[in-house]
């Protein structure tokens, strides 16, 4: 008798190592597939590109010539645009996230708001693009301007933001919280103090993912209907602009196969600008959590 469960034991410990042999390996072939893919994809937009990479294509305007188009006002309007979006996005977000998380109380009314919140999160951005043509185009009268492409990409991303920051907000221990109202702090100087830089990095993270979904975004923009070629900088937040998206989105278009290389070289600014923001979010992130 205990040799026959000994080997029905040994049996069942065999299926289950299969078991999770197969699913490694399914997993391996998926990572790898996307691996793959992407370094196609980085190849294929290097390749083209890289020739046309140069400080003209940095320093001119858009022209209906390929060897004289440049990026120069799209990269510029895209830095304003992320001026607009990153303070009003981060500042609301990461308020609303204490509010909810700190002050107020557990209730089926801000279940429900919190539960909205995290399904908005899903929404197209078609949908906040026809929203911000509603409100800051037309009913405030902005036009096609810098703060209302600003503030319509702030509500695309205000969502993800809200969540990743109340998750972080919630992952403070709550010893935290009371040692700090032991200590004779109030409950804003424990939320200052004690919550929010410990709940920085996760808030970063957050941010970070949520700016880098904003700058590459083209839907809203197309549906506010911010132009695709300026031959003029952007001189406040009232003023028309372009981005790079849709620079991009020009080139990319256009049948003249020279465009299309053009095009490649406008996806590798674009990801130097990714680049370079996410690196200094993960640079204030490490900086926090070394620290707390």
């Amino acid at each position: 008798m205990r040799y026959m469960d000994d080997t029905v034991v040994m049996k069942r410990m065999s299926k289950r190592i299969t078991f999770n042999k197969v699913w490694k390996a399914l997993f391996f072939l998926a990572t790898t597939f996307a691996l793959v893919t992407l370094a196609i994809l980085l190849y294929r937009i290097v390749t083209q590109g890289i020739d046309y990479l140069n400080i003209d294509f940095l320093t001119n305007f858009a022209s209906r010539f390929a060897d004289k188009a440049g990026i120069k006002a799209a990269l510029i309007g895209s830095l304003w645009l992320m001026a607009v979006v990153a303070p009003v996005s981060i500042i609301l977000g990461v308020g609303t996230a204490i509010y909810l998380e700190e002050y107020a109380k557990k209730n089926r009314i801000n279940d429900f708001i919190r539960m909205n919140i995290s399904n908005l999160a899903g929404v197209p951005s078609i949908v906040f693009g026809l929203l911000g043509l509603t409100i800051f185009v037309r009913m405030m009268g902005l036009g096609k301007s810098i703060l209302a492409a600003g503030l319509t990409m702030s509500l695309l991303i205000l969502p993800v933001i809200i969540v990743a920051a109340q998750e972080a907000i919630r992952a403070v221990p709550n010893e935290q919280r009371e040692a700090s109202y032991g200590m004779g702090a109030t409950k804003w100087q424990t939320i200052l103090r004690v919550v929010l830089p410990a709940a920085i990095p996760g808030i970063l993270t957050g941010s970070i993912l949520a700016m880098s979904r904003a700058i590459g975004e083209t839907a809203p923009l197309v549906v506010i209907g911010i132009p695709v070629i300026l031959q003029f900088l952007p001189n406040g937040l009232l003023s028309q602009f372009t981005a790079l998206p849709m620079q991009i989105y020009d080139w990319a278009k256009r049948p003249q196969e020279a465009f299309q290389y053009v095009a490649a070289a406008g996806i590798l600014v674009l990801m130097t600008v990714l680049l370079l923001m996410n690196s200094i979010a993960i640079f204030i992130r490490n900086k926090f959590q070394k620290r707390y």
